[in-house]
Formats: C-alpha cells, sequence, structure tokens
C-alpha cells in the first residue's frame, strides 16, 4: 500500500512537470502582452483582454468534449497531442497580427483542456478525502514552477530581446516534454481507469439529473467560477498594468520595466507553490475545507479592497504578495473542495467536468471584463467590486458552516 501510495505521487509529480512545460508560453503572456501589446500587432487595449481570455472562452464547449474523448484515448497519446498543440502556439506569440494570434490562443486552449482535465480524473481516481488535498497541491504546486519561469524569464526576456526571441525559445523548451512522456511513469490507460485504490463510496449517490437542484454543487461551482474570475482572469492579466499605472502615479523618476517587476512577483508566487500548495492542502485535509475556505476568502477581500489604496510603493507590492498568497490557499482549497463534492456522487467525472468548464468560463470572464471595465470607467471600480464579490462568498459559506 506504501508502495502504490509513492507511485500515485510519482505520477502526479510527473503530470505537473508536463504540464509546467507546457504553460511556459501561456504565462510569459499575461506580463508581456499588457505592456508589449503594440510590438504584437495589436491596435487596441481591448484587444490584450481577447487574447488573454480566447483560450478559456474556447475550453467550454471543449470540456465535456473532451471529457468524452479520455475515455477512449490513452493517456499517453492525449498528453502528446497537448504538447504539440502547446509548442505550435507558444511559437505563434512571436508573429504579429490580432487575428492569427486569436487563432492560437485558441489552439492553445485546446492543449490546456487536455493536460488539465487528464489530470483532474486521474487524481480523482487515486485519491481519497484524506489526500485528496494534498495530491492537489502537489499538481499544483509543481505545474505553477512553469509559470514562474514563464513569467520570470519571459518579462526579462521580452523587454530586452522581444516577444519573437522568447518565444521561440520557450516553444523548444516545451517541445522537451515530449520526452518526460516516454521516459515517466504516466500511465497509458484512460483516467477514468482507476490506477489505484478507488475512493470510499459515495455517502450520497446523486445522480447527474438531480445533479443543479443540489445547493453544495451549486456553490461550490459557483465558488470555482468567480476565484478564477477574480484570480486567474482579472489579477493576473492587469498586474503588469498595474504595477505600471502605480508606477507612474508614485514613482515617476525611478522606474522599473512592468513586465520585468510583475514577471518577478509572478514567480516568486510559483516558486513557493511546490511547498505551500502541498502545506495548506494536508492542513484543509486535517482542519475541515470550510474553515480554510472562509479565512482565505475573509483575507483576499480585505487586500484586493487594499489594491485601491494610495500607500506607499513598497508597501503596495507587500499588499499584492498578500493576494498571492491567497490564491495559493484559494486555489487548492476550492479544487480539493470540488473533488469532495464529486467523490460524494456516482457521476464524478461529469462534476468534475462542470467544474473545469465554470472555471474556464470564470477566468475568460475576468479577462474580458477586467479590461472593458478599464477601458470604459476605472479598474479602481472593478478590485472594489472583487473585494466585495470575495467578502459575500465568505459570509456565505461561513453561513453553511454553522447550519452544518
Amino acid at each position: 500500500m506504501d508502495h502504490m501510495a509513492k507511485e500515485n505521487k510519482a505520477q502526479v509529480v510527473m503530470i505537473a512537470a508536463i504540464t509546467a512545460l507546457c504553460i511556459l508560453g501561456d504565462s510569459m503572456l499575461y506580463v508581456v502582452l499588457p505592456t508589449h501589446w503594440q510590438e504584437a500587432g495589436l491596435t487596441s487595449f481591448w484587444e490584450v483582454g481577447a487574447l488573454l481570455s480566447i483560450n478559456r472562452f474556447i475550453r467550454v464547449p471543449l470540456n465535456p468534449i473532451v471529457s468524452r474523448l479520455y475515455r477512449k484515448l490513452s493517456h499517453r497519446k492525449g498528453i502528446i497531442l497537448a504538447i504539440l498543440l502547446s509548442a505550435m502556439a507558444t511559437a505563434s506569440y512571436g508573429i504579429s497580427g490580432f487575428w492569427f494570434l486569436l487563432l492560437m490562443r485558441a489552439i492553445w486552449g485546446i492543449a490546456w483542456t487536455f493536460l488539465r482535465l487528464g489530470a483532474y480524473f486521474f487524481i480523482l481516481d487515486i485519491s481519497a478525502d484524506e489526500n485528496r488535498g494534498h495530491y492537489m497541491g502537489i499538481y499544483n504546486g509543481i505545474f505553477r514552477l512553469g509559470s514562474l519561469v514563464g513569467m520570470l524569464a519571459g518579462g526579462i526576456i521580452a523587454d530586452i530581446f522581444g516577444m519573437k526571441a522568447v518565444s521561440f525559445v520557450f516553444a523548444g523548451i516545451t517541445l522537451s516534454a515530449l520526452f518526460l512522456v516516454y521516459y515517466s511513469v504516466y500511465p497509458s490507460a484512460g483516467p477514468t481507469t482507476p490506477l489505484a485504490t478507488a475512493a470510499p463510496p459515495a455517502t450520497y449517490p446523486l445522480k447527474l439529473t438531480n445533479v443543479w437542484k443540489d445547493s453544495q454543487i451549486i456553490w461550490m461551482l459557483l465558488t470555482g467560477f468567480l476565484v478564477t474570475m477574480l484570480y486567474q482572469g482579472a489579477f493576473t492579466s492587469t498586474l503588469s498594468h498595474l504595477i505600471d499605472l502605480r508606477q507612474t502615479q508614485q514613482m515617476a523618476h525611478v522606474m522599473i520595466a512592468s513586465a520585468s517587476l510583475a514577471g518577478i512577483i509572478q514567480a516568486i508566487r510559483w516558486g513557493w507553490e511546490p511547498w505551500l500548495a502541498p502545506w495548506f492542502g494536508r492542513k484543509s485535509d486535517h482542519w475541515g475545507r470550510r474553515p480554510v475556505l472562509i479565512i482565505a476568502l475573509l483575507a483576499a477581500s480585505v487586500l484586493f479592497a487594499l489594491i485601491n489604496t494610495g500607500v506607499p510603493f513598497g508597501i503596495w507590492i507587500a499588499i499584492i504578495f498578500g493576494v498571492q498568497l491567497t490564491a495559493t490557499v484559494l486555489t487548492t482549497v476550492v479544487d480539493a473542495v470540488a473533488g469532495d463534492v464529486a467523490s460524494q456522487t456516482t457521476v464524478k467525472t461529469s462534476i468534475m467536468t462542470a467544474y473545469s468548464i465554470v472555471t474556464d468560463l470564470g477566468s475568460a470572464v475576468g479577462a474580458v471584463s477586467v479590461y472593458l471595465i478599464a477601458s470604459a470607467i476605472n479598474i479602481e471600480v472593478y478590485y472594489w467590486g472583487a473585494a466585495l464579490i470575495l467578502l459575500l462568498l465568505a459570509f456565505k459559506w461561513a453561513a453553511a458552516l454553522r447550519k452544518a
């Protein structure tokens, strides 16, 4: 049993490593495009939001399709396809033109759907309530090392050599993930095939027809949607823009390249994720998901509100790191909550597919809506609204905890 647990953990690590190599280009784009958009051949700022969100929108209808494909397609074939598509999309980021880049971002959306659903199904099959948070934390922590390299190195290389150079370099690195597929312990069976001792029997055999009547599932999906909308969608896609605005207001004589600084800040988060994400996952396994979730939501609400305050630049950067810490906690815990809810039903694959759909939709809506509001009104309005949403979510989960 101990050997099986070690093998399962090793496979989670390898899945995460492959994913890390595939997300280099996407992560780079989030810190580079908001400040290098003219170099990419864009003519309007709203096009930045469109390019950073189209991959999420395309994943919404793709999730159920890829879910069905994985019932017949082996893990190995699905991952190889994802790697090839990821490398092609990453290389294309060095070519100018909105419509071409829009197509390539859609192709990246296809690649990410294969990567993410494969990982979700695999972890759900090999985990139980007492270790699901830990496995989710391991996966989220390790694959985000790709974001660390993509944002840190990508921002610096783009500021010095331009987008074309960093795009071609990252595409080559992504292709190297093919070697990991062949030399890893990654299973060739489909993800819905149990790879270890199955999770405990369902506590209530909820059928698919009754899914939308279950308040626990509804609130899990809504929480996943809103958290990804505010973090992966809005915050990640506007961090370099926020830094640009703050430096213009407070540091007119000492300017740091915003893409580079945003890359450094994001990279620090991805650097702590391999340790903190599993740690918070284990704590939620022991303390309970809801208490950890409520505390993180309350802290996030305060920090999002503080983004708009006129504090000194150094303190403002500390606030940004606080937001990043809550992102680590919320991403891990909400993923684990989704796994908990799904494991208690007879349609766990369908529940996780629905969760993947709403989180993809949330991140897409976040990237588009924040740039639309920033262009039409003011970006501060968006962040005040984000603080309110997080506060209301915390109150809702606290009320549910008291009833339980």
